[in-house]
């Protein structure tokens, strides 16, 4: 399963619904959400902690629109469009988590 995240770590718990609730898969994060995905934010340890139960994809151009590229936790895949659209594709089903 494709898990979607798109709201910030710093606004929502929809990152933590979603790490509380799923049970593995692949999970990326878009639009606010990239802010998880760098260093030294708030949900950083909660997200590494994850990592071994999902494989987490970042959208790249929404980290470099927001200047944060330079700053991705390691262990995490940038993908580009493309790459959002081939996980959707290799995957059964998709949630969004709102």
């Amino acid at each position: 399963m494709l898990h979607i995240i798109n709201k910030s770590p710093l606004t929502c718990s929809t990152l933590d619904g979603c790490l509380n609730t799923a049970t593995g898969g692949d999970l990326i994060l878009i639009e606010d959400a990239v802010y998880a995905a760098t260093r030294g934010n708030a949900a950083e340890s909660r997200l590494k902690a994850e990592m071994g139960k999902f494989r987490v994809h970042v959208l790249m151009p929404d980290l470099e629109a927001r200047g944060l590229a330079d700053r991705l936790i390691e262990g995490i895949s940038p993908v580009d469009y493309g790459g959002f659209v081939e996980l959707v594709s290799k995957n059964k089903t998709c949630q969004s988590w709102l």
